[in-house]
Order: C-alpha cells, then structure tokens, then sequence
C-alpha cells in the first residue's frame, strides 16, 4: 500500500512539472494570435549623439502594438537590432565608430510577433567614443615605466589594448598593461620596467568590435631607486610641529621599525590647531619620484586619530630658514588618503587594514626640479585634527 501511494506521489509530480514546463514554453511564445499587420510609427525625428542616435517618433493608434524595433549595420558591418516598448516613443540606436550617414529601418511589432513595413530614418552620428579617446591618448616617460592619460568624455565602455612585440617581432596584446574603463579621465600608470628604449601599440576598441589605427610610442623610463635613508637627517625650522614626548621621534620615520615607538608623531596638545609641519634632509639632491609611507596603527586602526588624510609634500634644494613657505620650496604634490571599504571612522575592514600595512606610494610631480629638503605639511588627520604621524617613509628618485 505504501508503494502504490508513493508511486502515485511521483506521477503527479512528473504531470506536475510537465504542467509548468508547458506553461513556461507557452509564456515565450507569441501572446496573441492575431494576424493583423501593425501599423506603423510616424513623425520619425533624429538627434545624434557620439557614436549613437536616439530616434523619436509618434506611435500608431495600434491596441496590438507590443513594441519597436531598429535594425541598422554598424560600422564594423554586424547587422544590430535595439527594441524599446510601446510605453515610450524613442529607440537609442549604437555602436557606430564613424560620422557618416546610415539608415535604420523602424518596425511595429504586434503582439503575435507580426512586423510591420519598415520606416526608414537617416542618422549620422557624431565622433564615436572610440575617436575621442584615441586623439586625447598621450603617453610619456616615467620613474619606472610610463603613465597613459586619455579624455573620454562620453563614459564610454572602451578598452587600451597595450600590444607589444614577442621573440617573433609580432605585436601581440599585454593584458596586463591594457585597460579596461568607462571613466571620463583615463589614467594608466605602468611601472616596473628598465631603463631601456620600449616601442609599444595601442589600439582603442569598443564592446561592439569598432577599433581605431594602433598609436605607436618609443619610450624610456626614467631611472629610479630607493635613496639611503641613512643619509636622511632632522631639520627642524622654525614652526615645526613637536614630536609628543613619550617616546617618538622624527628620525623614527625611516628607521626601518613598525609600531611603538618606532615612529614619527607630533603633539596635538602643544602645536596648536594650523597645519602641522616636519621638515627633514635627504643627504642628497635629487629628482623625486614617489615618497612611501607607511601610516601608524593604533591597535589595528590604521585610519585613525593623527594618520593624515589630507596633507602636503613640499620640497627645496636650498631652503630659508625662516620656516616660511617661501619662494624657496616647491609644492611637489597635495593628497588625501581615502579608506578602501568607506567603512565608518574607527572601523577598519581586513582589506583596509593589508592596503595600509602594505604602506602608499605617493606620486611626486613629474615636472618638479631636483630637490634635498622635504617638508611634510598635515592639513587634516582621520580625526578632524592636523597632528600627524608616520610610522614608516621611504623616498624614491634618481639621485645621480
């Protein structure tokens, strides 16, 4: 008896199932049967847009009109289709990589999937994306490698294929230094090559398989190491911040030891509430490239009390020693630290924590002159203070 009632279970389950694949099946069909042809759409308008259009247009006094469509050839010759619903009288036709005329074919489509005649409307789209992107594309020499800066105006998915030659002298694609964006200003910073002359391609492409000609560019990265910190020295002008007196020190900032009290952190209590300064000596002049630093936890908030979120480097080759931000010191770059997560103030994910343990290399201008002295100016901690702390510094640059 318990058999048969569990075979009965599964028969009605398997008839269960076929009843709603078929409904299923059913639901992707037309939803009408209706033979009638549709009418068609009217009054067929034109703005053009940067490697697009949008086509407006009246729609019929159809009750079976489901929706329009649009099908046009693109520029690398793919036949396209866009669809837009009969609650709106506009379709945005893509993927045009040209400025020249082409025609696209307005279609009713009723509710039984029957297609109307087409209306024909002319568009002629402006610089696409693609174009915009490739004629603002610079590429200049770096500390290391190069940067790549391009304008694309339109937020336009678009790829950098970065090509380069193999053993067979054949450019092929690095996808490593290539870059994927849709971001307005475009920035690729490429670093770890040697200082040798590099011939790269590149080429932009778009989600729709357009490309532009491949740019070619004979670079040579500029020379960069680590200065010796055991040349660095203190020296402390006039309205310099004082370190807090339970056991830091400036020259604790690159003496190569983590945490307590192996590090750099000025007095809130005795500076004051302007921007807090420390000044020190490189031992050397030379041409800046990046300065590290490692930012000091408390506990393991790294995001925390004196670490500086905006702040200032400055650098001179012959300070006055005034102490004032005279025509002697060059301002080599303005930075804020942003936390990875966004998580709120005096919470540190683990992603925020191994991103600030791992230090940040802070990018010196690249036009700045040779430069011996620095000068660090804190303009706003994690706090809402302006003391500051570091726990680590490395200075990087061509000291030759």
């Amino acid at each position: 008896m318990k058999l048969i009632i569990k075979y009965s279970a599964l028969m009605l389950l398997v008839a269960g199932l076929n009843t709603a694949c078929n409904k299923e099946l059913e639901s992707h069909g037309p939803v009408s049967n209706d033979p009638a042809v549709p009418l068609k759409v009217s009054n067929v308008s034109v703005v053009n847009g940067n490697g697009v259009a949008t086509i407006s247009y009246v729609l019929p006094k159809d009750s079976n009109l489901l929706y329009v469509k649009a099908v046009y050839t693109i520029t690398s010759g793919q036949e396209s289709e866009s669809r837009s619903s009969y609650y709106n009288n506009s379709i945005l036709v893509e993927g045009f990589a040209d400025t020249l005329e082409h025609e696209v074919k307005l279609y009713s489509v009723s509710r039984s999937e029957v297609v109307s005649e087409p209306v024909v409307a002319k568009i002629r789209p402006l610089v696409s994306p693609l174009w915009q992107v490739y004629r603002s594309m610079q590429v200049i020499n770096a500390f290391g490698g190069y940067n790549l800066t391009a304008l694309n105006p339109s937020r336009a998915n678009i790829s950098i294929l970065v090509t380069r030659p193999n053993v067979f002298k054949e450019y092929e694609t690095d996808r490593d230094k290539s870059v994927y964006t849709k971001t307005d200003s475009i920035l690729s910073k490429v670093r770890g090559l040697d200082t040798m002359n590099y011939r790269y391609g590149f080429v932009v492409k778009d989600r729709w398989g357009n490309k532009t000609d491949t740019f070619y560019k004979t670079f040579k990265p500029i020379y960069e190491t680590q200065l010796d910190p055991a040349k660095f020295s203190t020296f402390v002008l006039p309205g310099d911040a004082k370190q807090v007196t339970n056991g830091a020190a400036l020259q604790y900032a690159w003496d190569g030891r983590l945490g307590w009290p192996g590090t750099s952190f000025t007095d809130a209590a005795t500076n004051g509430t302007g921007p807090q300064t420390m000044t020190f000596n490189l031992g050397a002049l030379a041409k800046l490239s990046r300065i590290w630093i490692r930012p000091f936890p408390e506990g393991t908030r790294y995001y925390y009390l004196s670490t500086m979120k905006r702040f200032e480097i400055w650098g001179s080759a012959n300070p006055s020693l005034s102490g004032a931000y005279d025509q002697s010191w060059i301002l080599l770059g303005s930075y804020t630290l942003t936390k990875p997560s966004g998580l709120p103030y005096g919470t540190d994910s683990a992603e925020d924590q191994a991103t600030a343990a791992a230090g940040f290399n802070w990018e010196i201008d690249l036009n700045a002159p040779k430069v011996q002295y620095i000068r660090i100016k804190c303009l706003e901690n994690f706090a809402g203070g302006t003391n500051q702390s570091i726990n680590e510094l490395k200075v990087y640059g061509d000291p030759r």
